[in-house]
């Protein structure tokens, strides 16, 4: 980025020192040729544009500022990315951890606390959703999926399971790991890997919705 500013700078400072030049060996002319006696208008005129050297530094500047314009874009899509990435990082670390209390739970047989139930599958559904965002996952309309993350209340704990797994399958895919070193070879099995991932954060997303309002009518209804 500093090369691109400084041949520009480069560009600029020619740019008007040619412009100077130029004017000097006009003045020197005129004057030489005032001396000889030259007929009137037979030389260059004294001054063909008075104002040339003024535009020409505006032009000058004007590259420059669009330069510098160009840098801080770039050094501002830069800040963006790496936020991104830091985002994307937290929601995809923070699911795992609230997808690890629910089984923790669910494995000691304690009595479902529907008021966190709803807490934390409403904060999976946002970080899965932030997420999404970014990967932007698409899938193909599955009825028989979308039967399977019906919420009924006597299944609760089925449900919970469930999204235990999806949140396991999702995490574990290998399209989210090492994406830098992909293979020429593996470009296929990463573009099934892809679209399971791709499945999988869609239903965490449409599950966790459902079990977070599942469990708000539950706790209401106490």
């Amino acid at each position: 980025m500093k090369q691109r500013i400084v041949s520009v700078n480069a560009l600029a400072v020619c740019l008007v020192g040619g412009v100077l030049a130029t004017s000097l060996l006009c003045s020197v002319s005129v004057c030489g040729q005032g001396s000889a006696g030259a007929p009137a208008g037979a030389g260059p005129p004294s001054n063909p544009n008075p104002r040339f050297e003024d535009r020409a530094r505006q032009l000058a500047e004007g590259r420059l500022r669009s330069a510098e314009m160009e840098a801080a874009t770039e050094s501002e899509n830069e800040k963006h990315i790496q936020a991104a990435i830091v985002t994307m990082k937290e929601d995809f670390t923070r699911i795992q951890v609230l997808r690890n209390d629910i089984a923790r739970k669910l494995v000691a047989h304690k009595p479902l606390d529907y008021d966190l139930i709803s807490q934390q599958t409403g904060e999976i559904n946002k970080r899965a959703s932030q997420l999404n965002t970014f990967m932007m996952a698409h899938s193909s309309a599955d009825k028989e999926q979308n039967d399977l993350l019906d919420v009924p209340s006597e299944e609760m704990i089925s449900a919970l399971v469930k999204l235990c797994k999806l949140v396991d399958s999702f995490t574990d895919n290998p399209s989210l790991k090492n994406v830098a070193t992909v293979d020429a070879n593996e470009i296929e099995k990463k573009k099934i890997d892809k679209a399971r991932a791709d499945k999988d954060l869609l239903a965490i997303i449409k599950l966790s919705d459902r079990i977070h309002k599942k469990s708000d009518s539950l706790k209401a209804a106490k």
